[in-house]
C-alpha cells in the first residue's frame, strides 16, 4: 500500500510503500494528528523508518490494499 504525506508550506510529498494494514496506518495517523506535539512513525516495506512531526502534516492519502496487475495478467 502506498501512503502519501503532504506537508504544510511544501509542494513535495513523501511517498511510503508499506505492507501494513490500511486500518492500522489510519489509526496511527489519527493518533498522531490528535496531539500537536506528537510524531508519526511509519516503516516502509524495506524496513526504513520515517518519523514526521505531526504539526507539519497537511494531509495523508492512504492507498488501497488491493493488488494491482501489470499487463494482461488481470484480463
Amino acid at each position: 500500500m502506498d501512503i502519501k504525506i503532504g506537508f504544510v508550506e511544501s509542494p513535495r510529498e513523501l511517498v511510503i510503500t508499506t505492507d501494513t494494514n490500511q486500518d492500522e496506518v489510519a489509526e496511527q495517523v489519527t493518533e498522531a494528528l490528535s496531539n500537536d506535539a506528537a510524531t508519526l512513525q511509519l516503516t516502509d516495506a524495506k524496513g526504513v523508518k520515517y518519523i514526521v512531526r505531526a504539526r507539519q502534516i497537511a494531509y495523508v492519502e492512504l492507498g488501497t490494499t488491493t493488488q494491482r496487475f501489470v499487463g494482461f495478467a488481470g484480463a
